[in-house]
């Protein structure tokens, strides 16, 4: 009996121990996923800002009778 619930507790500690190589693996994950993020947004930052800095100008020139506020 004793055995058994040696095995038992055993099995037990491996599961444990299975949970936090999982949470630590999707915790690298994230954060794998979050540098992915931010290394396109600094990458994709200045065109996307180049964009809308265009079209703003674009808008500004064809209306005469429109008031426009673009910031940059």
């Amino acid at each position: 009996m004793i055995q058994y619930l040696t095995i038992l507790l055993q099995a037990q500690k491996q599961k444990m121990d299975e949970r936090g190589a999982s949470a630590v693996e999707y915790g690298l994950l994230v954060a794998g996923i979050a540098a992915i993020i931010v290394v396109a947004v600094m990458a994709l930052g200045p065109i996307v800002k180049e964009a809308f800095a265009d079209t703003c100008d674009e808008i500004t020139k064809g209306s005469t009778t429109i008031t426009t506020t673009c910031k940059s």
